[in-house]
Parts: C-alpha cells; structure tokens; sequence
C-alpha cells in the first residue's frame, strides 16, 4: 500500500518547500538558526497542511541527533519515557531530536514529563500545534522554547506544487497526464491553503480519470470540482479558526462590509455551522447597531427564526437578509458600554444600599422617626416625568449611558434634554 502522494513528494530541502517566506527566506530567522547547526527547543504554530511536519523532518535530516516522531493524540508518557531510555546509546549518541505533533493535546503531566527531559538538556524539542500555543501549552514549555507562527499558503504558492504532482504521478504510473485549462489554478485556489489537501486532490483527479483513445489521463476542470468541493474549508468548531471566522464576522458587519459579512457567512454556512451564525448576527444587531435602529433587533430575530426553521440551504436567505441589513444601519454601542460600565462598579463593589423611595417598603418601624417612602410616582407630573434620586448615595451622580451621535439617539437626547432642563 503506498503512502499519501504529499508523503511521497515531501521536500527534502528549506529550497524546495513552498511558501512560508517570511521564516524561510534568505536571511530569515528561522531559517538562519537551522543553518547555524544549534538547535534550540522550537514550537511550530500554525493551521494544517501548510509545512510545519515537512520542515521538521528537513531540520532532521540536518541534524546529527537521533529523531523520533510522536503524536500527541496517541502517545504517551511512557512513549517519552521509552525514547529517553536511548540516551548514552550507541543508538543516540549525540541526543535526540524529538517532533511532537499536535502537542495541544498532551495533558498537563505529560507536558511536565516532558518539560524535565528538556530542561536537562536530554530532549530537543520540535513541537507543534494548530492552536495557539499561549493558551495550550505549559507556560515552563514556552518559556524554553522559541515560537513560530507558520501562514496559510497563497494559491500562487500552491500551482507549482500541483504542477509537480501530476508530474510526479505520471512517472510514477507511467502515464501522460494533461490537465486542462485553470484546473491547476482551481485545485490551489480551492484546497484552502493547504497544500496537502491540493496534493490529495491532485492524486484523486488522477486515481478517478480513465485514460482516453490515445491512453493520455485528462484532468477537467469539472473533474476537478467534483472532487475538491468544500475542501476550502479549514474549520474546527473547538478551535482557532472558528473564533476567527466569527470574529472576522462580526467585525465585518461592525465596520459595515456587507461583501466580506457575506463572504464570512458562507465560510460558516458551508461548514454547517448555522447555529453559531445566528448567534453572532443576534448578538451585533444588539451590540453594534443597537439604538442607532432598535427595530433592528426584532427583524433580525425574525430572520434567525426563519432560518432555524427552513433549514440549510434556504436558510442562507432571510440570514443574508439579515446580515445586510446589520451592515447597512446606522452603528451604536452606547447600550453594550454603558452596561459594561455599570457590571464593572458591581464587581468592584460600587453599590451601596439602595435609595429609600425605591424599597419596597409599605411601613416604617418605631425605631424610624422619619416615616414615608418619599416615592414621586412619574405619572403624577408633567410629561410623566420629574426628578427624584434612583441610583445608590456612593455612586448617585455616575453617568453610564452617553447617548449615541445617531439621528436616533439624539433625537431622544434633544427630547429629554427638554423636558428635564423645564423647571
């Protein structure tokens, strides 16, 4: 059974790996302390199928260190223990230069395992991670460790990686291979930034395509279509990309982009996401518009109602309607600081005991010589309002709300503004 094509034509050299510039280039830092011969403990941080595994195993043909592989979804402590044991060895004579893959998912004791080894010198680490690493990864690991952060791949990066994988298929199988028009193109646009995702698409294209009368394999752009579809996607609901995805969402609608608050609606839509869609959009109708547009936030929950109960894929239009809209308002988050502002003096104890006139107190005690509430009823005066203390003594003239600079807003301003200033 032969390995993945991506396995079979990985790079053996920093030269033939694509992408990854900025630590790579000439000059650059990483690639600099490869070169020097002294390798320290590394941290590859980054999404998948993008090189992190690749320039691991190229480091470890440049070193003179024994190298292992693990993976932290399947290994163990006693699997750290078992390669430690080959110290002093004739089989590791000069130490060992160990890759961990996924090291996100090593628990705390494992980590710390591992951190002893390190921290004598007995271990050089390579480890990485599709999460970010300051939230997943012993702070002591950091601390001894220097971290990179690898980048998507450009789709321009990714052509002439395509490009030798139909090469290298058609000698492998002994075939003419000829790929017509974009579809190199369409496969590195389409596999996300991810190279091996565009070389397993390659390999399929190829395993799926029968020869013609002349014994040539013609990759169509339909053929290649057919077996990419979806593979754009890089989404995990448990990790980084997901919080991006929706972060990218929200600030969209927030800066009022309706084609990029589309584009990250589809991303989230396509990845069958829709209840964490629906969230977000609630959540900036309230947030970021507001009461520039109140009426906003019942329309757009009448969206989402219609959404969750049509279902994918007509959900996708009351939801863009939705999103539209959003971006399209008027923008105030006088509500969202003005409750922040009032829940930060609750944490920090600015409260105080609440005003007589608003207890809901119906008798005095003896003990009280000023009996009464003192409540004013607002209904009892002009224009239902007049003046009476509501907030605490301690806090009794803290400002939370500042009326927002839209037509809304100040127009309630200029309205109250009136009736409070009348004597």
């Amino acid at each position: 059974m032969k390995a993945p094509l991506a396995d079979r034509i990985r790079p053996q050299t920093i030269d033939e790996m694509v992408g990854q510039r900025h630590l790579l280039g000439e000059g650059k830092a990483l690639r600099n302390i490869i070169e020097s011969g002294e390798l320290p403990n590394l941290i590859f941080y980054g999404p998948s199928g993008i090189g992190k595994t690749t320039l691991a195993s190229i480091i470890a043909l440049r070193t003179n260190r024994k190298f292992h592989k693990l993976n932290g979804t399947s290994a163990s402590t006693a699997d750290i223990k078992a390669i430690v044991a080959e110290l002093d060895t004739l089989s590791a004579p000069n130490g060992i230069l160990l890759y961990l893959d996924e090291i996100q998912y090593f628990n705390k004791k494992q980590q710390q395992t591992l951190l002893d080894y390190i921290e004598r010198g007995e271990i050089t680490l390579i480890a990485s991670t599709t999460e970010n690493p300051y939230f997943y990864i012993h702070g002591a690991i950091l601390s001894r460790s220097t971290v990179f952060e690898f980048k998507s791949i450009t789709p321009s990066d990714i052509v002439p990686a395509v490009e030798r994988a139909f090469r290298f298929l058609a000698d492998d199988r002994n075939i003419t291979i000829k790929a017509e028009n974009d579809v190199l193109t369409y496969i590195a646009h389409a596999c996300g930034g991810d190279v091996r995702k565009a070389m397993n698409s390659a390999e399929l294209c190829v395993l799926s395509t029968l020869p013609d009368e002349n014994g040539e394999v013609v990759i169509t752009i339909e053929k290649a279509e057919e077996l990419t579809q979806k593979s754009a996607m890089k989404y995990d609901r448990e990790g980084d990309e997901h919080y991006d995805i929706l972060s990218a969402f929200q600030k969209s609608m927030r800066g009022s982009d309706p084609d990029a608050a589309l584009h990250y609606l589809s991303r989230l839509l396509e990845a069958g996401d829709l209840p964490s869609a629906t969230r977000r959009l609630l959540v900036c109708a309230n947030e970021d518009v507001g009461l520039a547009y109140p009426m906003i936030i019942p329309i757009v929950k009448a969206a989402v109602d219609t959404a969750l109960m049509v279902g994918m894929p007509e959900a996708r239009i009351p939801l863009a309607n939705a999103v539209i809209l959003v971006c399209n308002s008027p923008k105030s988050n006088s509500a969202y600081m003005g409750i922040n502002e009032a829940m930060n003096d609750i944490r920090k104890g600015n409260t105080g005991p609440i005003p007589r006139q608003l207890q809901n107190k119906h008798f005095d005690g003896e003990d009280n010589n000023n009996k009464g509430q003192f409540y004013k009823y607002p209904h009892d005066y002009p224009h239902h309002y007049t003046s009476q203390q509501y907030l605490p003594d301690i806090i009794k003239h803290k400002k939370y709300y500042v009326y927002g600079d839209n037509k809304n807003e100040q127009a309630a301003k200029e309205y109250w503004d009136k009736i409070k200033g009348e004597k």
